[in-house]
């Protein structure tokens, strides 16, 4: 099992070298922190990537802020890259704008949603066309462009298994489109990868925990038995990445990663034990535990190397035995099985370097 800020991995220095990638929610935390990697030349260099979203104000930051970062370098190959990049304001929700910058796209990598879960309660309707319509957008815009596309990678959550809230309902209908999408697309290979809480993501609960505690306290949490999966958003873009290589049509490739009690979450971020952790009850839409593969999905479900593949519900996309081993999740892949404790957690988190604002905490209190 992985720990959260592992190393990073080793992957084929052409893996990305050449391929022209369109990457929707682009301007986010993992399209972001994904597009940086892909402009890193780590994997070999791009023909092109195209950053497409509807925030016009994020792809304005990140275009000044590259072009700083190119500037400031030595590095050849990032100033070399900059000029691969190409910004999109576009939808989703616009079938038409996502298939204009899918023009000559090879790859798509889908990290468009609506993915705060109260949010999504509260706005059904908009989780709907962003999550689910989007998705169904994205088949049709490779129909147009089919001549070019060769792989499509929906990124998915643990909230769409055995979904309770919007978002996690959003999400599996999400997961089903772009599934059945080969049986119509057979040119195209569209996977999925599904893991769960990126720990510095935007709206993740470890910067706000850092804020609570650089003011001293209280932080906040919603149930002292909540547990969830955690990765870092390095670690995604790694499961993203090992998609392209091994996932096959329909699969869904889920990460082995940790899972932590969200109260030892608050402490080894705190790294305090005199800052008061309060409980504020469970918020619309969440469940105590989340769940990375059901007891259904088990069953299609096999280890190759170090990742679980999920093969597609329907039959015409299972072809031939599966191969691997069966996993040791004796009924179904849940976050309450074995979580880590706080200093695991402090140990994975400082190496991940996200301890820097509770350990300025920890020194302005001695």
């Amino acid at each position: 099992m992985r720990s959260i800020g592992s190393e990073p991995q080793d992957f084929a220095s052409d893996l990305l070298a050449g391929r022209q990638i369109l990457v929707t929610g682009g301007s986010g935390s993992l399209g972001t922190a994904f597009v940086e990697r892909a402009l890193s030349g780590a994997h070999g260099p791009p023909e092109r990537v195209v950053v497409f979203s509807r925030d016009e104000a994020k792809q304005h930051d990140l275009r000044i802020r590259w072009a700083r970062l190119g500037a400031a370098t030595d590095d050849a190959i990032w100033s070399d890259s900059l000029r691969r990049v190409k910004f999109h304001v576009g939808d989703v929700r616009d079938v038409d704008s996502l298939s204009n910058a899918m023009d000559g796209i090879d790859t798509v990598i889908h990290a468009a949603a609506l993915k705060q879960v109260p949010t999504c309660e509260y706005f059904p309707e908009q989780a709907y066309r962003t999550n689910v319509v989007g998705a169904d957008n994205l088949v049709s815009a490779v129909r147009r462009n089919r001549a070019s596309l060769k792989t499509v990678v929906g990124v998915s959550t643990d909230k769409a298994v055995k979904p309770v809230n919007v978002m996690g309902m959003s999400k599996s209908l999400q997961e089903r489109i772009l599934s059945k999408a080969n049986l119509d697309l057979p040119d195209c290979r569209f996977v999925l990868v599904r893991y769960g809480n990126v720990v510095a993501s935007r709206g993740s609960v470890i910067p706000l925990f850092a804020e609570q505690a650089a003011s001293g306290g209280p932080l906040t949490i919603t149930d002292s038995a909540m547990t969830r999966f955690l990765l870092s958003l390095s670690d995604a873009v790694d499961a993203i990445l090992r998609s392209l290589i091994h996932a096959r049509r329909g699969e869904t490739l889920v990460p082995l990663i940790p899972s932590a009690r969200i109260i030892d979450l608050a402490r080894a971020v705190a790294g305090n034990d005199d800052i008061d952790i309060r409980v504020t009850g469970v918020r619309p839409g969440e469940k105590l535990h989340e769940i990375l593969v059901s007891e259904e999905e088990r069953h299609r479900t096999v280890q190759r190397g170090e990742d679980l593949f999920i093969s597609s519900i329907l039959p015409e996309l299972r072809e031939g035995a599966p191969d691997g081993i069966e996993p040791h999740f004796p009924v179904e892949y849940s976050s309450e099985d074995s979580p880590v404790g706080v200093a695991e957690l402090r140990r994975m988190l400082g190496r991940a370097g996200l301890l820097e604002a509770a350990d300025k905490v920890d020194h302005q209190s001695r």
